[in-house]
C-alpha cells in the first residue's frame, strides 16, 4: 500500500510545502532522485516522466550501459488505493535512464496520482492533470508561469509559493539552466564547468534537478516546456553563438544539449531529438476556453541584423535600426514554424489565445547604456524588435483573422513588464512578463526607457518572481508574483501588481 510522502530535506523548512502531501519532492530511495514530472496534458492523457540515477551527478547517472524496466502506475485519489492504469517502460542508457510514458485512455478534466517502480523501489507520488474534453468551457483555469532561474543567483523559494497557489498547469518560457562555468562568491555554486558535451549538460541538469523545492513543482501540476538560450548558450541564434564560432561546433554543442534537455522534461516522444535538431513548437488545448500556442525562437531564427557575422568576431545585442532589423525575409521562428504559427491562428476557436514564447514581443526602442541620458533609439536585436516584420506578421494576423482574445505570455528580461500590444492603430492584445525565479536584472534603464513608452503599464527588475493567470470564460485575472527575499528558500510570495483582461476587451485594467 502506497503512503503520501512528505517534502524532505530544504523542502521541508518551506511553510509553502509542507501542505502538499501528495507528492514528494525528493524521497530517500537511490534510484529515483530526481523525483517525478508530467506535461503536456490532453483530454485523455498526459506524459509521465522520471530519471533513473544512481549518482545523480555523474554523467551517466551511474547506471551504465544497462537497460533498466519501470514500472509506471496511477491512482484516481492520492492514498495510492485505486489503481486505474498501470504499464512499463524501459529506461534506456542512450536517453540517459530517462522515462517519458504517454498515457491514454483517462479521463479528461480531473486530477490523478501517479509513481514508478524500478528495481524494487518506489518513487515519489506526483499529481497529474487532464485537460477538459475538447468541447468542454471549463469555468476556470489557473496557471503559473516563470523563467530564468540561474541555480547560482539565489533560491527556489518562488517554486514553493508556486506549489502554494495549487495551480492546474505551469508554463516554463526557457532558461532552465544556466549554461556558465561556475561563479564565485554567489549563493549557490554550479558543480561542473561550463557544459560543451551530453555529460556536462546532463551534470548541469542534474544540478538543478536536485533541489527539492523545483522537484516539487514538478510533482504538483503537468508542465508546459519551451527553451530559450541558455539551455544551450547565451544569445545563440541556429548554429550562431555570441563569437560566430564554426557552425560546426556549435551544430555539435547543440546536440548535446538539445539531447539533455529531452532527458529532463516531461516532453512527447515528437519531441525527441535528432542530432541538433528537436521539434518544440506545438499547440496545448485547454477545451474551448483557451489555447497555447507554444513557440522556439531560436533553433530557427535568422542570422541578427546589423553586423558583419565574421567568424570569431563577437556579435553584438543592442544596435542603431538599420535596414536588416525590417527585412521581410527574416524571421525569428523560421519560414516553416512561422507558417504553422499563422495557420494556426487562422484555425484557433479558444476563447483565450496565449501565446507561450520566450520573451518580450510589444516594441521596445531603448537608450543606448553608455548613453543613459541621449535618445530611445537602439535595437535589441536578440529579441523581436530584431525581427519587426516577422512580429507584425503575427500581429496581422491576430486582426485579419479576427483571433479571440490574443495573450502573450513571456519571460528572458528578469523584469515583470506589462504591456498593450497595438497595431495599425488598433489595439489587439496584452503582453504579460513574469519576472525571473531567481536571475538578477540586466537592463539598467529599463524603468526609464519604458516611462517614455504608452504602451508600457508597468516594469519592475529589482524583484523576483513569477506570473499567475486566471483564466475563465469572461475574463483573465494576472497577479505578478514577488518575492520578499529570493535567497530565502522559505520566502513568501506577494502581489506585486493584478491586472484584469476582459473578453473581447484586449487592453489590461489595474485590478
Amino acid at each position: 500500500m502506497l503512503t503520501r510522502r512528505t517534502i524532505i530535506g530544504a523542502a521541508a523548512a518551506a511553510p509553502a510545502l509542507l501542505g502538499f502531501g501528495r507528492a514528494g519532492a525528493l524521497t530517500s530511495e537511490r534510484l529515483f532522485s530526481f523525483g517525478v514530472a508530467s506535461g503536456d496534458p490532453t483530454p485523455n492523457g498526459v506524459v509521465l516522466w522520471t530519471r533513473l540515477a544512481a549518482r545523480p551527478l555523474a554523467g551517466d547517472g551511474g547506471m551504465g550501459a544497462a537497460r533498466v524496466p519501470v514500472r509506471w502506475e496511477i491512482y484516481d485519489d492520492d492514498s495510492g488505493r485505486h489503481l486505474v492504469r498501470a504499464g512499463d517502460a524501459v529506461a534506456e542508457p542512450a536517453w540517459g535512464h530517462s522515462v517519458h510514458v504517454e498515457v491514454s485512455g483517462l479521463q479528461s478534466g480531473r486530477p490523478y496520482w501517479y509513481r514508478f517502480i524500478a528495481g524494487g523501489e518506489a518513487s515519489a507520488i506526483g499529481r497529474t492533470r487532464t485537460a477538459p474534453a475538447r468541447h468542454a468551457l471549463p469555468e476556470r483555469l489557473r496557471f503559473c508561469f516563470g523563467s530564468c532561474q540561474k541555480y547560482e543567483d539565489g533560491q527556489f523559494g518562488a517554486w514553493a509559493n508556486t506549489v502554494a497557489e495549487d495551480p492546474d498547469l505551469i508554463v516554463f518560457l526557457g532558461d532552465y539552466i544556466y549554461e556558465e562555468d561556475p561563479s564565485v562568491g554567489t549563493p549557490r555554486v554550479h558543480l561542473n564547468p561550463a557544459p560543451v558535451d551530453l555529460d556536462g549538460y546532463r551534470v548541469r541538469y542534474a544540478t538543478y534537478r536536485l533541489d527539492p523545492l523545483l522537484q516539487a513543482a514538478h510533482a504538483v501540476a503537468p508542465w508546459i516546456v519551451t527553451w530559450d538560450d541558455h539551455e544551450v548558450i547565451n544569445d545563440y541564434a541556429d548554429l550562431a553563438d555570441q563569437h560566430n564560432s564554426d557552425p560546426a561546433v556549435m551544430a555539435r554543442r547543440r546536440a548535446a544539449a538539445y539531447q539533455a534537455y529531452y532527458e529532463f522534461m516531461p516532453l512527447r516522444a515528437y519531441s525527441r531529438p535528432h542530432g541538433p535538431d528537436m521539434r518544440l513548437y506545438r499547440t496545448l488545448d485547454w477545451g474551448r476556453l483557451a489555447q497555447f500556442q507554444v513557440l522556439d525562437d531560436r533553433q530557427y531564427r535568422s542570422p541578427r541584423g546589423c553586423q558583419s557575422h565574421v567568424r570569431g568576431e563577437m556579435s553584438v545585442s543592442v544596435v542603431k535600426d538599420c535596414p536588416d532589423l525590417h527585412d521581410p525575409k527574416a524571421s525569428i521562428l523560421g519560414m516553416p514554424q512561422e507558417k504553422w504559427l499563422l495557420d494556426t491562428l487562422s484555425g484557433t476557436k479558444a476563447r483565450w489565445n496565449i501565446l507561450t514564447q520566450q520573451t518580450q514581443i510589444t516594441p521596445y526602442p531603448r537608450r543606448d547604456p553608455a548613453h543613459p541620458d541621449g535618445p530611445a533609439d537602439m535595437q535589441t536585436v536578440d529579441t523581436w524588435q530584431g525581427y519587426q516584420a516577422s512580429r507584425n506578421r503575427i500581429f496581422a494576423r491576430w486582426q485579419d483573422a479576427n483571433v479571440s482574445n490574443p495573450l502573450v505570455i513571456g519571460g528572458d528580461i528578469h523584469a515583470f513588464v506589462a504591456s498593450d500590444i497595438s497595431y495599425r492603430g488598433k489595439a489587439l492584445a496584452p503582453c504579460f512578463v513574469g519576472g525571473s525565479i531567481t536571475t538578477q536584472a540586466g537592463d539598467k534603464l529599463l524603468v526609464q526607457n519604458t516611462a517614455d513608452l504608452p504602451a508600457y503599464r508597468f516594469a519592475r527588475n529589482d524583484v523576483r518572481g513569477y506570473g499567475r493567470i486566471d483564466v475563465t470564460p469572461t475574463q483573465c485575472d494576472v497577479a505578478f508574483r514577488a518575492l520578499r527575499n529570493p535567497l530565502d528558500a522559505r520566502t513568501e510570495a506577494y502581489d506585486l501588481t493584478k491586472y484584469v483582461v476582459e473578453d473581447r476587451r484586449p487592453r489590461m485594467q489595474a485590478a
